[in-house]
């Protein structure tokens, strides 16, 4: 079906595309002809872009005076219709407050569930429970204020033992006047929606006040409040520089992308908020942004003073117009870290990450690496076997190399192989590998060879196997070496092949993939170098020697580090190792006849 694009006005509002008189994609533009027209141009889109240009019939289009007010507009209507093409945040049904029952003569303070603010009885959302309840504990201890029921309430004779633990002043049985106990839950309130220090600014002067008037049994109440305030914050605060401020990280890795909100109030995490989205949803972080501000904030109440975010989005100018639009309040929104939020923010990044770790399994992170890995050396294939080989001795002794396989499972340890080095090749890595591989090609037959062997070393190393591959192979796999960074450092790591250098993103998937493989074949080769090394020991001349056991005998090689310098060392040096007397120290000397 040919869609008429020329009605698409050329001002800011929204658009909406349809497919089968279903809406699959709603979008705000600041020039919605110029936006709309982006998704049917000749150039290659990304898939998603492709499937809606595909699946699209008809297009509605709504304009309004400002982008801001496109923005507000393009979230109330994908919440409304939920399109299969938006990022759609699934959410908790409801979300838990803090409430007030402000219908009784002595309210009372509970924790109530609702999926938006009923009234303004109603103080969050909260982003868990856990912080709902911790707050009302913190309003009891301060304002003593009652979490009972009604029906509770009207059947008291007594003060209950939470009087008894002076979180509540026993409106109950008449124990506070209904003006005072009314003005502690305006306090209480005020309390919420203020900063501790606000609270505590005001409760000083309230003290002053009735001092003055010689109140001074009201001024104490309040003072001994102060205190709590200050006792509590003592307790809770991680960090008391940080008022209000959320925090808002993204990431993206394994085609999937991982939120994380976390709050924090008067220097207390409050909370945190996860969300886990497929796809690689930071292409397009303008978008990812304002979903995830216009979903999670309910009303001015919950909005911090600040928010910052982990990565700067285009038109970080446009959110902050609809935020001022929408809760007609002015905050900070801010992507730089200061030393202050440097410890919060790497925390709420660290919780992003987890999201995704958290939601896929081994074999997702394999498959995701092969596919990187092959998007990386171009190669035609969808899955890729892969071995590794390293060499291993100890000072050109007890030499063995080791074989590793991987997969889009991962590790494979029953195709894992370990082969003995003759003594003429030990100590000569490059004769050793070359030895390695020929006896690796010799077996093919019935161990068929996979797509890309993997060798540690350098250029040296790398034409070795390239000259036997070529010589014995007709069809050889893809040879690739890893050489060593500066210092060792991973970091600074290269993979090598037949024509050069293969440039690769040092976090990429592709890239960790080849090192972890390299560093199991090396895990592997060493494992076995020293077993070996261990068997030669525990099997050594040593063992003629009358008093000395297995432990003896294994602290006097770790002492001296080798049987010719056991042979040569003096009774006195050989009655420094532990356990070795006299006795046997001759013993051993006369072993060796020295």
């Amino acid at each position: 079906m040919a869609l008429n694009l020329n009605q698409v006005p050329s001002t800011p509002g929204i658009y909406k595309f349809f497919s089968k008189n279903k809406i699959i994609y709603i979008g705000k533009a600041k020039n919605l002809k110029k936006r709309v027209s982006s998704y049917f141009g000749q150039s290659f889109k990304d898939r998603k872009t492709q499937q809606i240009k595909f699946l699209t019939d008809k297009i509605e289009t709504f304009s309004t005076t400002t982008e801001a007010e496109a923005l507000l507009l393009e979230q109330s209507l994908i919440k409304e219709n939920l399109p299969r093409f938006n990022i759609l945040l699934r959410d908790d049904k409801t979300y838990p407050y803090v409430y007030f029952s402000m219908d009784h003569k002595f309210p009372s303070i509970s924790m109530k569930r609702s999926k938006h603010a009923v009234s303004k009885n109603f103080f969050g959302p909260f982003i868990s429970a856990q912080a709902v309840k911790s707050t009302i504990k913190d309003l009891q201890k301060i304002y003593q204020i009652r979490n009972c029921s009604d029906t509770t309430f009207n059947n008291r004779s007594r003060p209950c033992i939470e009087h008894q633990m002076q979180r509540c002043s026993a409106p109950c049985v008449d124990l506070i006047s209904e003006f005072s106990y009314q003005s502690d839950i305006l306090s209480s309130q005020h309390h919420l929606s203020s900063s501790g220090n606000e609270t505590k600014t005001l409760m000083i002067s309230k003290m002053h006040k009735l001092a003055e008037q010689q109140e001074f049994e009201r001024a104490n109440e309040i003072k001994k409040r102060i205190k709590s305030i200050d006792l509590m914050y003592q307790e809770q605060s991680f960090n008391s520089s940080l008022t209000s401020i959320d925090f808002f990280s993204c990431v993206s890795k394994l085609d999937r992308t991982g939120v994380c909100i976390l709050t924090v109030r008067d220097g207390k995490i409050r909370g945190t908020k996860t969300h886990y989205l497929k796809g690689d949803q930071l292409q397009d972080i303008d978008s990812l942004f304002q979903s995830l501000i216009f979903s999670y904030y309910q009303n001015s109440f919950s909005l911090p003073k600040k928010i910052i975010l982990n990565i700067k989005p285009r038109n970080l100018q446009l959110i902050k117009q609809a935020v001022q639009l929408k809760f007609g309040k002015k905050i900070l929104i801010s992507t730089s870290i200061n030393s202050n939020t440097r410890k919060v923010a790497k925390l709420c990044a660290l919780n992003a990450n987890q999201v995704i770790e958290n939601r896929i399994n081994q074999a997702d992170k394999y498959s995701f690496a092969i596919k990187d890995l092959i998007s990386h050396l171009a190669l035609k294939r969808k899955n890729l076997i892969i071995e590794g080989f390293d060499v291993s001795h100890h000072s050109g002794k007890y030499a063995v190399a080791s074989s590793v396989r991987f997969s889009s499972n991962g590790p494979d340890k029953n195709k894992y192989r370990l082969f003995n080095i003759p003594k003429e090749f030990s100590g000569n890595d490059i004769a050793s590998m070359k030895h390695v591989l020929e006896r690796r090609i010799n077996r093919s037959s019935a161990d068929p060879l996979p797509d890309i062997i993997l060798i540690d070393g350098g250029q040296l190393q790398l034409e070795a196997a390239l000259n036997i591959f070529s010589t014995l192979v007709i069809r050889p796999p893809m040879i690739l070496s890893i050489v060593k960074g500066s210092k060792r450092i991973r970091s600074t790591e290269t993979i090598l092949a037949k024509n050069g250098i293969i440039e690769m993103q040092k976090d990429s998937t592709g890239f960790l993939l080849l090192q972890q493989i390299r560093d199991e074949s090396h895990r592997f080769a060493i494992a076995s170098n020293r077993k070996k090394k261990n068997k030669s020991v525990k099997f050594s001349s040593l063992d003629d020697v009358f008093g000395l056991g297995p432990k003896k005998k294994k602290k006097l090689i770790n002492y001296f580090g080798s049987l010719k310098a056991i042979k040569s060392a003096s009774l006195k040096d050989l009655c420094t190792v532990e356990g070795i007397n006299i006795k046997i120290a001759k013993e051993i000397k006369k072993k060796y006849k020295l």
